[in-house]
Protein backbone atom coordinates (compact mmCIF):
# COMPACT_ATOMS: atom_id res chain seq x y z
CA UNK A 1 0.00 0.00 0.00
CA UNK A 2 1.40 3.80 -0.56
CA UNK A 3 -1.66 5.47 0.75
CA UNK A 4 -0.53 7.89 3.02
CA UNK A 5 -1.57 10.79 5.05
CA UNK A 6 0.45 14.27 3.65
CA UNK A 7 0.16 16.77 6.44
CA UNK A 8 1.52 20.38 5.05
CA UNK A 9 3.97 21.97 7.75
CA UNK A 10 3.62 25.23 6.00
CA UNK A 11 -0.13 25.04 6.13
CA UNK A 12 0.32 23.96 10.01
CA UNK A 13 2.31 27.44 10.74
CA UNK A 14 0.09 29.11 9.01
CA UNK A 15 -2.66 28.20 11.17
CA UNK A 16 -1.17 28.77 14.42
CA UNK A 17 -0.13 32.33 13.50
CA UNK A 18 -3.79 32.78 12.54
CA UNK A 19 -4.49 31.85 15.86
CA UNK A 20 -2.10 33.33 17.96
CA UNK A 21 -3.34 36.58 16.22
CA UNK A 22 -6.98 35.69 16.63
CA UNK A 23 -6.89 35.24 20.48
CA UNK A 24 -4.45 37.65 21.90
CA UNK A 25 -3.54 38.84 24.22
CA UNK A 26 -4.83 35.81 25.36
CA UNK A 27 -2.53 32.64 25.29
CA UNK A 28 -2.99 29.78 23.02
CA UNK A 29 -2.89 26.21 24.40
CA UNK A 30 -2.36 23.45 21.65
CA UNK A 31 -4.50 20.60 21.80
CA UNK A 32 -2.91 17.28 21.03
CA UNK A 33 -5.30 14.66 22.33
CA UNK A 34 -5.87 11.78 19.77
CA UNK A 35 -2.41 11.95 18.79
CA UNK A 36 -2.89 15.95 17.33
CA UNK A 37 -6.15 14.49 15.81
CA UNK A 38 -4.58 11.98 14.10
CA UNK A 39 -2.02 14.13 12.69
CA UNK A 40 1.08 13.10 14.57
CA UNK A 41 1.72 14.63 18.30
CA UNK A 42 5.27 15.15 18.23
CA UNK A 43 6.54 16.39 14.98
CA UNK A 44 3.61 19.15 15.21
CA UNK A 45 4.16 19.97 19.02
CA UNK A 46 8.20 20.40 17.52
CA UNK A 47 6.99 22.94 15.15
CA UNK A 48 4.30 24.49 16.95
CA UNK A 49 7.25 24.93 19.93
CA UNK A 50 9.46 26.78 17.04
CA UNK A 51 6.72 28.69 16.39
CA UNK A 52 6.14 29.78 19.68
CA UNK A 53 3.56 27.82 21.30
CA UNK A 54 3.72 27.59 25.13
CA UNK A 55 1.12 25.44 26.43
CA UNK A 56 -0.01 22.14 24.85
CA UNK A 57 -3.40 20.07 25.97
CA UNK A 58 -1.60 16.49 26.02
CA UNK A 59 -5.21 15.14 28.05
CA UNK A 60 -3.18 11.40 29.18
CA UNK A 61 -0.36 10.80 30.92
CA UNK A 62 0.98 8.65 27.89
CA UNK A 63 0.84 12.05 25.19
CA UNK A 64 2.44 14.20 28.13
CA UNK A 65 5.36 11.86 28.57
CA UNK A 66 5.91 11.91 24.43
CA UNK A 67 5.26 15.61 24.24
CA UNK A 68 8.06 16.00 27.39
CA UNK A 69 10.10 13.99 25.73
CA UNK A 70 10.08 15.74 22.69
CA UNK A 71 10.61 19.18 23.70
CA UNK A 72 11.65 18.86 27.09
CA UNK A 73 11.14 21.49 29.70
CA UNK A 74 10.18 24.39 26.99
CA UNK A 75 6.00 24.01 27.54
CA UNK A 76 3.63 23.25 29.87
CA UNK A 77 1.93 20.62 29.64
CA UNK A 78 -2.21 20.20 30.84
CA UNK A 79 -3.48 16.79 31.68
CA UNK A 80 -6.77 16.24 32.02
CA UNK A 81 -7.44 12.53 32.43
CA UNK A 82 -6.03 10.55 35.50
CA UNK A 83 -7.20 6.64 35.77
CA UNK A 84 -5.14 6.06 38.88
CA UNK A 85 -3.25 7.39 41.53
CA UNK A 86 -0.04 6.01 40.11
CA UNK A 87 -0.39 8.19 36.92
CA UNK A 88 -0.83 11.38 39.10
CA UNK A 89 2.26 10.70 41.02
CA UNK A 90 3.33 10.30 37.18
CA UNK A 91 2.19 13.73 36.38
CA UNK A 92 3.41 15.52 39.10
CA UNK A 93 7.17 13.87 38.10
CA UNK A 94 6.80 15.32 34.72
CA UNK A 95 6.60 18.73 35.53
CA UNK A 96 2.62 18.51 34.03
CA UNK A 97 -0.25 21.05 34.87
CA UNK A 98 -3.29 18.60 36.03
CA UNK A 99 -6.40 19.55 35.19
CA UNK A 100 -8.66 18.18 38.33
CA UNK A 101 -12.66 18.21 38.71
CA UNK A 102 -12.61 15.08 41.03
CA UNK A 103 -12.62 15.02 45.12
CA UNK A 104 -11.05 11.46 44.19
CA UNK A 105 -8.66 12.67 42.00
CA UNK A 106 -7.37 15.63 45.17
CA UNK A 107 -7.17 12.97 47.91
CA UNK A 108 -4.93 11.09 45.47
CA UNK A 109 -2.69 13.82 44.99
CA UNK A 110 -2.40 14.64 48.63
CA UNK A 111 -1.86 10.25 49.04
CA UNK A 112 1.33 11.43 46.43
CA UNK A 113 3.06 13.71 48.47
CA UNK A 114 5.53 14.08 46.13
CA UNK A 115 8.25 16.43 46.94
CA UNK A 116 7.26 19.37 44.75
CA UNK A 117 3.82 20.97 45.42
CA UNK A 118 1.05 19.34 42.14
CA UNK A 119 0.22 22.13 39.83
CA UNK A 120 -3.63 22.21 39.97
CA UNK A 121 -6.56 23.69 37.82
CA UNK A 122 -9.19 23.14 39.29
CA UNK A 123 -12.94 22.36 37.00
CA UNK A 124 -15.93 23.59 37.57
CA UNK A 125 -18.97 21.57 36.09
CA UNK A 126 -20.56 24.88 34.13
CA UNK A 127 -23.24 22.64 32.66
CA UNK A 128 -21.99 21.18 30.09
CA UNK A 129 -21.57 17.47 33.12
CA UNK A 130 -18.95 16.13 31.04
CA UNK A 131 -17.11 15.82 34.32
CA UNK A 132 -15.87 18.66 36.98
CA UNK A 133 -17.08 19.80 40.31
CA UNK A 134 -20.87 20.98 40.52
CA UNK A 135 -21.71 24.17 41.55
CA UNK A 136 -23.09 23.12 44.32
CA UNK A 137 -20.06 20.75 45.64
CA UNK A 138 -17.35 23.21 44.80
CA UNK A 139 -17.16 25.24 47.80
CA UNK A 140 -16.25 22.47 49.79
CA UNK A 141 -13.64 21.45 46.93
CA UNK A 142 -12.50 24.71 46.91
CA UNK A 143 -11.54 24.37 50.38
CA UNK A 144 -10.07 20.56 50.20
CA UNK A 145 -7.97 22.49 47.46
CA UNK A 146 -6.87 24.83 49.69
CA UNK A 147 -6.31 22.97 52.71
CA UNK A 148 -3.81 20.65 50.10
CA UNK A 149 -1.92 23.73 49.80
CA UNK A 150 -1.49 24.76 53.31
CA UNK A 151 -0.53 20.62 53.76
CA UNK A 152 2.36 21.57 50.94
CA UNK A 153 1.08 18.96 48.47
CA UNK A 154 -0.43 21.35 46.12
CA UNK A 155 -0.50 24.97 43.83
CA UNK A 156 -3.99 25.86 42.71
CA UNK A 157 -2.68 27.49 39.77
CA UNK A 158 -5.80 27.52 37.63
CA UNK A 159 -9.59 27.60 36.99
CA UNK A 160 -10.95 26.24 33.80
CA UNK A 161 -14.33 24.60 32.02
CA UNK A 162 -15.50 23.30 29.22
CA UNK A 163 -18.54 24.92 27.54
CA UNK A 164 -20.97 23.51 24.90
CA UNK A 165 -20.82 25.81 22.34
CA UNK A 166 -24.60 24.94 21.10
CA UNK A 167 -26.06 28.39 21.53
CA UNK A 168 -24.72 31.74 22.89
CA UNK A 169 -27.31 31.82 25.61
CA UNK A 170 -25.89 28.59 27.10
CA UNK A 171 -23.11 29.86 26.69
CA UNK A 172 -23.69 32.98 28.67
CA UNK A 173 -25.22 31.13 31.33
CA UNK A 174 -21.60 28.89 31.75
CA UNK A 175 -19.66 31.83 31.58
CA UNK A 176 -21.58 33.17 34.99
CA UNK A 177 -21.25 30.18 37.04
CA UNK A 178 -17.18 30.00 35.82
CA UNK A 179 -16.79 33.64 37.37
CA UNK A 180 -18.83 32.44 40.34
CA UNK A 181 -16.65 29.85 40.86
CA UNK A 182 -13.35 31.57 40.29
CA UNK A 183 -14.38 34.42 43.08
CA UNK A 184 -15.39 31.78 45.30
CA UNK A 185 -11.78 30.08 44.59
CA UNK A 186 -10.62 33.64 45.71
CA UNK A 187 -12.92 33.72 49.00
CA UNK A 188 -11.34 30.33 49.90
CA UNK A 189 -7.91 31.59 49.65
CA UNK A 190 -6.79 30.17 46.47
CA UNK A 191 -4.95 32.49 44.35
CA UNK A 192 -5.35 31.10 40.74
CA UNK A 193 -3.19 33.27 37.94
CA UNK A 194 -4.33 31.05 34.76
CA UNK A 195 -8.29 30.72 33.80
CA UNK A 196 -9.05 28.93 30.77
CA UNK A 197 -13.06 28.26 29.24
CA UNK A 198 -13.15 28.76 25.50
CA UNK A 199 -11.70 25.26 23.20
CA UNK A 200 -11.72 26.17 19.48
CA UNK A 201 -15.05 27.98 18.32
CA UNK A 202 -15.68 30.19 21.07
CA UNK A 203 -11.89 31.44 21.28
CA UNK A 204 -12.06 32.83 17.63
CA UNK A 205 -16.18 34.10 17.99
CA UNK A 206 -16.53 35.65 21.43
CA UNK A 207 -13.43 37.90 23.14
CA UNK A 208 -14.54 37.99 26.85
CA UNK A 209 -14.43 33.98 26.94
CA UNK A 210 -10.51 33.89 26.21
CA UNK A 211 -9.51 34.66 29.42
CA UNK A 212 -5.58 34.30 29.97
CA UNK A 213 -5.37 31.13 28.05
CA UNK A 214 -7.71 29.47 25.32
CA UNK A 215 -7.50 26.03 24.06
CA UNK A 216 -7.57 25.11 20.65
CA UNK A 217 -7.13 21.95 19.15
CA UNK A 218 -9.45 21.12 15.70
CA UNK A 219 -8.89 24.74 14.54
CA UNK A 220 -4.96 24.43 14.72
CA UNK A 221 -5.29 21.82 12.03
CA UNK A 222 -7.53 23.35 9.93
CA UNK A 223 -10.81 21.35 10.49
CA UNK A 224 -13.59 24.09 10.68
CA UNK A 225 -16.91 23.16 12.16
CA UNK A 226 -19.54 21.73 10.94
CA UNK A 227 -22.57 23.80 9.72
CA UNK A 228 -20.46 26.88 11.02
CA UNK A 229 -18.07 28.97 8.69
CA UNK A 230 -15.64 27.63 6.76
CA UNK A 231 -11.88 27.42 7.48
CA UNK A 232 -11.31 30.16 4.88
CA UNK A 233 -13.51 32.60 6.52
CA UNK A 234 -11.71 32.03 10.25
CA UNK A 235 -8.23 32.13 8.32
CA UNK A 236 -7.21 28.60 8.78
CA UNK A 237 -6.44 25.79 6.12
CA UNK A 238 -6.83 22.01 6.49
CA UNK A 239 -2.97 20.96 7.04
CA UNK A 240 -3.35 17.20 5.34
CA UNK A 241 -4.84 15.41 2.60
CA UNK A 242 -5.93 12.14 2.64
CA UNK A 243 -3.90 10.38 -0.58
CA UNK A 244 -4.50 7.10 -1.97
CA UNK A 245 -2.87 5.35 -5.27
CA UNK A 246 -4.34 4.09 -8.32
CA UNK A 247 -4.11 0.53 -8.48
CA UNK A 248 -6.26 -0.66 -11.46
CA UNK A 249 -8.04 0.69 -14.36
CA UNK A 250 -10.89 0.12 -15.90
CA UNK A 251 -13.33 1.79 -18.17
CA UNK A 252 -15.83 3.14 -16.34
CA UNK A 253 -13.59 3.32 -12.54
CA UNK A 254 -10.14 3.14 -11.08
CA UNK A 255 -9.69 1.06 -7.77
CA UNK A 256 -7.53 3.05 -5.23
CA UNK A 257 -5.68 1.35 -2.32
CA UNK A 258 -7.48 2.89 0.68
CA UNK A 259 -10.94 1.75 2.44
CA UNK A 260 -12.90 1.43 5.25
CA UNK A 261 -10.59 -0.27 7.52
CA UNK A 262 -8.13 2.83 6.84
CA UNK A 263 -10.88 5.30 8.19
CA UNK A 264 -12.74 5.95 5.07
CA UNK A 265 -16.58 6.41 6.09
CA UNK A 266 -18.44 3.55 3.74
CA UNK A 267 -21.59 5.93 3.77
CA UNK A 268 -19.12 8.43 1.81
CA UNK A 269 -19.73 6.10 -1.33
CA UNK A 270 -22.06 8.16 -4.12
CA UNK A 271 -22.24 10.91 -1.88
CA UNK A 272 -19.24 12.92 -2.36
CA UNK A 273 -16.35 13.67 -4.59
CA UNK A 274 -12.47 13.05 -4.57
CA UNK A 275 -9.76 14.89 -6.07
CA UNK A 276 -8.02 13.15 -9.24
CA UNK A 277 -5.37 14.61 -12.14
CA UNK A 278 -8.15 15.58 -14.05
CA UNK A 279 -9.75 17.20 -11.28
CA UNK A 280 -13.02 15.87 -9.12
CA UNK A 281 -14.65 12.52 -9.55
CA UNK A 282 -17.48 10.14 -7.62
CA UNK A 283 -16.24 8.46 -5.38
CA UNK A 284 -18.15 5.21 -6.05
CA UNK A 285 -17.85 2.26 -3.58
CA UNK A 286 -15.84 1.96 -0.55
CA UNK A 287 -14.63 -1.08 0.54
CA UNK A 288 -12.52 -2.60 3.56
CA UNK A 289 -8.91 -2.15 1.94
CA UNK A 290 -9.89 -0.52 -1.73
CA UNK A 291 -12.17 1.95 -2.93
CA UNK A 292 -13.40 3.32 -6.36
CA UNK A 293 -13.73 5.92 -8.46
CA UNK A 294 -15.44 7.60 -11.24
CA UNK A 295 -11.97 7.06 -14.49
CA UNK A 296 -10.68 10.29 -16.22
CA UNK A 297 -9.17 9.86 -19.77
CA UNK A 298 -5.73 9.12 -19.16
CA UNK A 299 -5.97 7.31 -16.01
CA UNK A 300 -2.63 5.44 -14.67
CA UNK A 301 -1.55 2.92 -12.00
CA UNK A 302 0.07 4.73 -9.97
CA UNK A 303 -1.70 8.00 -10.11
CA UNK A 304 -2.53 9.94 -6.82
CA UNK A 305 -6.42 10.73 -5.84
CA UNK A 306 -7.11 12.85 -2.59
CA UNK A 307 -9.44 11.58 -0.22
CA UNK A 308 -10.07 14.85 1.27
CA UNK A 309 -7.64 17.88 1.59
CA UNK A 310 -7.83 22.01 1.29
CA UNK A 311 -10.07 21.23 -1.83
CA UNK A 312 -6.77 22.32 -4.26
CA UNK A 313 -7.66 18.75 -6.34
CA UNK A 314 -11.13 18.89 -6.61
CA UNK A 315 -11.65 17.15 -3.44
CA UNK A 316 -13.69 17.93 -0.53
CA UNK A 317 -12.29 19.31 3.18
CA UNK A 318 -13.02 16.47 6.21
CA UNK A 319 -15.15 19.30 7.20
CA UNK A 320 -17.29 18.89 3.81
CA UNK A 321 -17.22 14.98 4.35
CA UNK A 322 -18.56 14.83 8.21
CA UNK A 323 -21.65 17.17 6.59
CA UNK A 324 -22.20 14.86 4.23
CA UNK A 325 -22.79 12.04 7.23
CA UNK A 326 -24.26 14.00 10.10
CA UNK A 327 -20.51 14.57 11.91
CA UNK A 328 -18.08 16.74 13.01
CA UNK A 329 -14.48 16.88 11.21
CA UNK A 330 -12.72 15.59 13.86
CA UNK A 331 -14.58 12.15 13.65
CA UNK A 332 -13.40 12.37 9.92
CA UNK A 333 -9.20 12.82 10.42
CA UNK A 334 -9.09 10.69 13.76
CA UNK A 335 -10.33 7.81 12.44
CA UNK A 336 -7.70 7.52 9.75
CA UNK A 337 -5.71 4.26 10.94
CA UNK A 338 -2.61 4.51 12.84
CA UNK A 339 -1.14 2.36 10.45
CA UNK A 340 -1.15 4.55 7.08
CA UNK A 341 2.12 6.48 7.27
CA UNK A 342 2.49 10.23 8.16
CA UNK A 343 4.59 12.30 5.49
CA UNK A 344 5.42 16.14 6.53
CA UNK A 345 5.99 18.13 3.70
CA UNK A 346 6.78 22.13 3.23
CA UNK A 347 3.96 23.39 1.47
CA UNK A 348 1.12 22.23 -0.97
CA UNK A 349 1.63 19.65 -3.70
Amino acid sequence: MTAALEIDLAAFDANIAAVQARVSPAEPMLVVKDDAYGHGAVPLVRRAVAAGIRWIGAYDIETARAVRAAVGGRVRIFVWTFPSVDEVAAAVDLDLDLGIGDREVLEDVARVGAERPARVHLKIDTGLHRNGFRPEDWPASVRQARQLELDGTARVVGIWSHIAEASDADDDAARAVFDLARREAVEAGLGPSIHHLAASAASFARRAFRYDLVRVGAYAYGVAPAGGPPGADLGLVPIARLIATVTEVARAEVVVDIGSFDGLFSTLAGRTAVGTPAGPRALLRVGHTESSVAAWPGAAIGDSVVIYGPGTHGETTATGLAELIDTIGEEIVTRVSPDLPRRYVEGPA
